[in-house]
């Protein structure tokens, strides 16, 4: 909802300013979306005089202008039209910002002449679209004055209007809940009937049956004739260019002006093409309209509209037609004022994808006693405006019951609103909004008025009361801490979560596929047992639940070779079925990577994925899931599926806990994919659970606030000594901050002495305290130092 702050004042008594208002409006529920002030960006024009305008030398659209600034006489070239000696312009100096582009004005060279300034248009200025030629102002403007002096600009303010408040998409609504909350007085709305000076030629009547009468139950119009539909005034032109409508011709632009202004859509007919009476009825199936966008629509039995003898001259509530559009042409008109069921507007609004000013406001519910006042305030401003004579007004229908009478206890104000607040100023808050006001025995007995249509019962009340009090005086409470929440995910379903990550970052891609196969793969795993046969499957190649999550995976990756994509890593996190009875359904991790682990490169040959990716997967995925790789036995033993020799299996005890390894050939040659392809599968049930507290075989998972940190140390060795034993030895220097050793660098050569070989290694440290110091961070360098010359003999490389 857009309006000027002018506007809002013809309705509101005010000294408030506007920022007070842009406060006033957001507090009380009409949240202020932007303010468009012009005069923000105007104070560096002038007021300038164009003392000659010579044809430019080299141009021949373009003049050389002459204009005194009133600090001095600049030269301009201007291109626009109406650019004459003796005229009054608003001249922009070098320096001055320009709203229209955003820039700052500099002095130019156009066509081999330098321009020193610059003569605006209102489009310039950023306060109209008019662009046919530079602005002209008043003969007697003072040269050399601030354009802010001679002239005053609206400010324009847009509110955001939750559908519920139809009323206050009208101008006069917005300040009815701006005096309610203290921020001035609601100015008189005067509503005086026009005396008809003859009987209006053209009738109205409702065509509904019983069941349809709500589509329009009140239907109020009557003829003026003799009017003249020219320009309208400025006043009226400045509000509707404001608010982003384009002014048309008076009488359309009067009914814009009564939609922002009062919520009242209304219409204009062109008498002359109206054949016989108006009439509101449903439409029937097969007519047409041509609406006043140029579109034609198809109508339907669902659709109100407005007809005469010879059919829909209006879509009703949402738009008028183009046949009985007004011209200029237009001398006797019929005014049309009703109320049109909201449910059925909307309905027809979306089934002709027509968003109109008309459709927001009656599909929300304007003020149903208010159509025949409505009509008396446009006749008067259309007989003021267009001159013309008006006729008795003609009336069809009632208007719809719309009373309401609703009992407020003060008690629950502070009950459902948190603040108490006195009667007295309850009473206040709702008189000044409208409503009626009587004493009852509970509190308050409330009648609200017509236009608040959403005020159904008590807690409506309280809410009006709380808004109008100020949001800002609800006192700010602490919630009751709730004891600690228990978890929602269990430990099983954490892990999982874990093992993803872990699997993800290490470039698998996570897929997600049936829980069944077709059988002769099942057998190639190890299933297809009578037992595990689906009894209904979805397809006939479905038909076996799945004993491996392998299957699926190793098809997925060839139907990606099949398309180019050769070398990839997938996995998933699933069941696999050993049986029908309970239990015999396992959680697992599975992975497999196919084709090359490395492509070609120059610094390194290329490589096939072995068993050792398929192993080094595994281990991740266990340490993800808070297990200790190191406490695993590696063994021999792996299902037939794999490849004898390239694979193994990770052990707790006798307990097979993973596998890993080479899909055997002959089992990829049976799903008709390519290898090589390694693959594993991580059974996460068998982990042992993590522990609360940290042991040797399983430390506690405890991640760190603090950042590691790396530290490089190169050792000089004998030849024979193990890199293993460096790393050992470097582990157990401080267990308490040493994460992580690697080897990174081992030299041989003419560098070293003979018999001796440099090994480098990084050591990340990781605190669980504090963030280290670089005195401390030495000590623990000073410490690995130690313990590696102590386990190898090695020294420090200098």
């Amino acid at each position: 909802m857009k309006f000027t702050l002018s506007w809002l004042k013809s309705h509101l008594d005010t000294t408030a300013t506007l920022g007070q208002i842009e406060i006033g409006l957001t507090a009380i529920g009409l949240e202020v979306e932007g303010i468009i002030d012009p005069s923000k960006h105007l104070g560096g024009f002038v007021v300038g005089h164009v003392l000659e305008a010579e044809k430019h030398p080299n141009a021949d659209k373009l003049r050389l202008c002459k204009v005194e600034s009133g600090s001095g006489i600049l030269q301009v070239v201007c291109g626009a039209p109406n650019a004459r000696a003796g005229l009054k312009v608003i001249l922009a100096q070098p320096g001055t910002f320009i709203p229209h582009n955003g820039e700052v004005l500099k002095k130019g060279n156009v066509r081999g002449v330098e321009s020193q300034g610059m003569m605006c248009s209102w489009r310039e200025l950023g306060i109209g679209e008019d662009h046919d030629g530079i602005a002209e102002l008043d003969a007697d403007a003072k040269v050399g004055a601030s354009l802010l002096d001679i002239m005053s600009f609206d400010p324009m303010i847009e509110i955001s209007v939750t559908p519920n408040r139809v009323d206050c998409l009208g101008v006069r609504g917005v300040a009815r809940d701006l005096a309610a909350f203290g921020l001035g007085t609601l100015k008189p709305l005067l509503v005086e009937p026009v005396p008809g000076s003859f009987k209006s030629p053209i009738g109205v009547r409702l065509d509904f049956t019983p069941e349809t009468q709500a589509a329009c139950p009140l239907f109020a119009g009557r003829m003026i004739r003799g009017v003249t539909n020219g320009e309208s005034p400025q006043w009226l032109k400045d509000r509707l260019t404001a608010i982003g409508l384009r002014p048309i011709s008076a009488l359309v632009d009067i009914t814009n002006f009564f939609t922002y202004d009062l919520c009242r859509p209304l219409h204009v007919f062109d008498a002359a093409k109206v054949t016989g009476d108006i009439r509101a009825r449903l439409a029937m199936s097969g007519e047409t309209l041509v609406a006043l966008n140029g579109k034609t629509y198809e109508l339907d039995e669902s659709m109100t509209v407005i007809a005469d003898e010879a059919g829909p001259e209006a879509l009703a509530g949402i738009m008028g037609g183009e046949h009985s559009g007004c011209t200029e042409a237009t001398t006797d008109v019929f005014l049309e004022a009703a109320y049109f069921d909201p449910i059925r507007t909307a309905a027809t609004g979306r089934r002709l994808e027509i968003l109109s000013d008309a459709r927001f406001r009656f599909e929300r519910g304007v003020d149903p006693a208010f159509v025949v006042p409505s009509m008396e305030l446009a006749t008067r401003m259309i007989l003021d405006l267009c001159g013309g004579e008006a006729s008795e007004p003609v009336i069809a229908g009632t208007e719809p019951d719309w009373q309401k009478s609703i009992v407020l206890r003060p008690g629950r104000v502070a009950e459902l609103g948190g603040v108490e607040v006195p009667l007295a100023r309850m009473e206040a808050i709702l008189n000044d909004l409208g409503c009626a006001v009587a004493e009852h025995a509970d509190g308050l007995l409330v009648n609200p008025p017509s236009w608040r249509g959403d005020i159904t019962a008590e807690h409506d009340l309280v809410e009006e009361v709380i808004r109008i009090n100020g949001y800002d005086n609800i006192p700010s409470l602490p919630l009751p801490r709730p004891p600690m929440p228990k978890p929602v995910l269990t430990p099983g379903q954490r892990r999982a979560a874990w093992v993803r990550r872990q699997l993800a970052s290490r470039g698998l891609v996570e897929t997600v596929t049936w829980s069944f196969l077709p059988e002769a793969q099942a057998k190639l795993f190890g299933g297809g047992a009578p037992e595990m046969h689906l009894a209904n499957p979805i397809s006939s190649d479905l038909d076996v639940m799945r004993p491996s999550v392998l299957p699926n995976l190793v098809t997925a990756s060839g139907r990606n070779a099949d398309r180019g994509m050769k070398d990839l890593g997938l996995f998933e996190i699933g069941p696999q079925f050993d049986g029908p009875e309970p239990g015999q359904q396992r959680q697992v991790a599975a992975g497999i990577r196919a084709g090359r682990a490395r492509g070609r490169h120059w610094a390194e040959p290329a490589r096939a994925v072995d068993a050792f990716d398929a192993k080094a997967d595994a281990m991740a995925a266990i340490a993800a899931a808070g297990g200790n790789p190191d406490s695993f036995q590696v063994g021999t033993e792996a299902p037939g599926w794999y490849h004898p020799g390239r694979s193994g299996s990770l052990k707790l005890g006798n307990k097979p806990v993973a596998f890993f390894g080479e899909l055997h050939p002959g089992v990829l040659n049976s799903l008709d994919v390519k290898g090589p392809v390694v693959g594993f599968e991580l059974f996460l049930e068998a982990l042992p659970p993590t522990k609360a507290k940290a042991t040797k075989a399983k430390p506690l998972l405890k991640a760190s606030a603090f950042q590691p940190l790396d530290r490089d140390f190169a050792f000089i060795l004998d030849a024979s000594v193990a890199a293993d034993a460096v790393v050992r030895a470097a582990k157990g220097a401080d267990k308490a901050l040493v994460a992580e050793v690697a080897v990174f660098d081992l030299y041989e050569g003419d560098k070293v002495a003979a018999g001796k070989k440099s090994l480098a290694i990084t050591v990340t440290l990781q605190p669980t305290e504090k963030t280290l110091t670089d005195e401390e961070i030495e000590a623990v360098g000073a410490k690995i130092v130690a313990a590696v010359a102590k386990a190898t003999g090695g020294e420090l490389r200098g």
